[in-house]
């Protein structure tokens, strides 16, 4: 694989944020290393889960704990690579492969506490964690066979995402359950879901379309 494949990353928050990271890492204590951040980005998001579980019975303690757990899942997650590039001390086959495994483990932490809360039913938490690894697996095949790694789709990406996740927890405090307008009652966050479901369906079908007919071009330009 070409380590040195180039990061897209074009969601709305992105400049804002790489500058945030980057005043971040300029200032962090040296003894605190990328491999540490990358743990707390793992164990938060795990935390993230369990407080999403203890929202069953305290819906105000545990919404506040998914917040926090999302916010140092954003500090550990963001800042590990910002950190070995500020510092020069990246490990590109290391850092790739280790962030992006702790990301799909996080990912089915943080949907089995919520299937576990009842906040939204098993089969949409299924749902979901399939679809992010459908579209985890097609965003790094793509990396891959044409070295670029594509961070966000129509505007949204992780930190959207947790932003998303964040309002949804909160909100739960005092409407878990919603009914749209010509729809019978439904979770909140099965509804999330199925908008999710859609989004990353649609996000897998559209990317990998492009990268097909994108690498078909260049290998056809090449023989």
């Amino acid at each position: 694989m070409n380590t040195t494949h180039v990061r897209l990353h074009k969601s709305v928050l992105a400049a804002a944020e790489k500058r945030l990271l980057i005043w971040i890492a300029e200032r962090l204590p040296r003894s605190i290393n990328s491999d540490h951040l990358s743990a707390l980005g793992l164990l938060s998001m795990a935390g993230a889960g369990l407080s999403f579980w203890l929202a069953r019975t305290d819906p105000v303690a545990g919404a506040g704990l998914v917040v926090l757990c999302l916010l140092l899942n954003w500090f550990g997650d963001s800042l590990d690579g910002t950190v070995a590039r500020v510092r020069d001390q990246q490990r590109p086959r290391y850092g790739y492969y280790v962030d992006h495994v702790l990301d799909l483990a996080g990912t089915a932490f943080l949907f089995a506490g919520l299937a576990a809360s009842g906040y939204m039913s098993s089969l949409m938490a299924a749902l979901v964690v399939a679809s992010f690894f459908l579209v985890s697996a097609e965003a790094y095949l793509a990396t891959h066979a044409r070295g670029v790694f594509k961070m966000a789709f129509l505007g949204i990406g992780p930190t959207e995402l947790r932003i998303l996740i964040a309002a949804g927890a909160l909100a739960l405090i005092a409407t878990p359950v919603i009914r749209p307008p010509g729809m019978a009652e439904i979770r909140l966050f099965d509804l999330g879901g199925i908008v999710g479901v859609i989004g990353m369906v649609i996000t897998f079908i559209v990317t990998t379309g492009n990268n097909i007919r994108a690498l078909y071009l260049e290998e056809t330009k090449r023989s």
